[in-house]
């Protein structure tokens, strides 16, 4: 049988519209009055009712903000999946939210939305950070004198009072696909990285911890340098042309991003699929499609549909139930596949 506010009440000696205030946070209660209330909700197992939640919320008028970077990229359109079946489900219980995208990497564009987002008065933000101090100070802004709780996916600042990050350990990725390659090249050889933006930590994350696992466990195989795309097929299939042309030893491409249909299609035209090694990310269906026909040998995924759907949750629960994230890093599974068991 469910737990009752008076049920509560009786037992914490004051008022049913103590107990709702106590625990729907709405004060004008004593601290320990309130702390007395919630430990014996807690001990009763008192569930609140998900309707009545849903009107208080409406009421309050709950706003999350998301603002998604790179996102035309298949990648961040996996991510914005999950933002909106979270959208979807959370709008039905009384809060709103308002999801922002921006086609590359501008942080100035990012402190702008959030700005505006400020002026319409939202609870907290969800955001897909890049590297840039101004973007950081803001987010300490925002947390610390605007009360207005940050959250970041996918790509993450961890020297900022955001609340939590949610997405792939990408230091462990990179670490990951240089293990991959280090064994499939036998220890030797010489490999380019092609990454998207540098200001992309995620990416920037990757590539660093990739070199340095190389180097470390791999001392033979030398690494030519990273080159950026820019989330750029075009660019990307002229970078690997030219690599190609010009590092006659190259028997291997790291692609921490996007670019994949552009260093694939090079080394299509090239005919060197059986000679070049290529470890990729992400499970979207283009980068599927060159895994399956062998010119990629490993793709790395991150399951970019909860990193989109926890963020979103996550900062609904906060508001919805009064629950912190039980974790700073919430990072998803790292997930090998190889044509054969895609």
């Amino acid at each position: 049988m469910a737990v009752t506010l008076q049920q509560i009440a009786e037992l914490a000696g004051v008022s049913r519209g103590t107990v709702d205030r106590a625990l729907n946070n709405r004060g004008r209660i004593k601290p320990e009055v309130e702390q007395k209330i919630k430990l014996i909700a807690k001990e009763l197992g008192y569930q609140p009712s998900l309707a009545g939640r849903a009107l208080a919320m409406a009421k309050k008028n709950i706003k999350i903000g998301v603002i998604l970077q790179s996102a035309k990229t298949p990648f961040m359109q996996e991510v914005l999946k999950g933002l909106e079946a979270a959208k979807k489900e959370v709008e039905n219980l009384g809060a709103t939210v308002d999801i922002q995208k921006i086609d590359g990497i501008n942080a100035g564009e990012v402190v702008s939305i959030m700005e505006k987002m400020k002026e319409n008065n939202v609870s907290s933000i969800a955001l897909s950070p890049s590297e840039d101090r101004y973007l950081m100070q803001t987010i300490n802004q925002f947390s610390e004198e605007y009360h207005i709780p940050v959250l970041t996916f996918n790509s993450d600042l961890e020297n900022t009072s955001r609340i939590c990050f949610i997405g792939q350990d990408t230091k462990k990725s990179g670490q990951t696909a240089a293990g991959l390659m280090g064994e499939i090249l036998n220890g030797n050889g010489e490999i380019m990285i092609i990454s998207g933006y540098e200001e992309n930590l995620s990416l920037k994350n990757r590539a660093n911890s990739f070199v340095e696992e190389i180097e470390l466990c791999y001392p033979d195989i030398k690494i030519i340098g990273v080159r950026y795309g820019y989330d750029d097929n075009w660019v990307a299939e002229k970078i690997t042309e030219e690599a190609l042309k010009e590092y006659t030893n190259i028997r291997g491409f790291y692609i921490t991003g996007s670019g994949v249909v552009g260093v694939c299609k090079a080394i299509k035209n090239a005919q060197k699929e059986k000679e070049i090694k290529v470890i990729a990310n992400d499970f979207i269906e283009e980068n599927i499609h060159w895994l399956l026909n062998g010119t990629i040998n490993f793709l790395i995924g991150q399951d970019a549909y909860t990193q989109g759907y926890e963020s979103v949750l996550s900062l609904f629960r906060k508001f919805f139930y009064g629950e912190e994230p039980k974790n700073e890093f919430q990072y998803t599974e790292i997930f090998i596949k190889t044509k054969y068991n895609i």
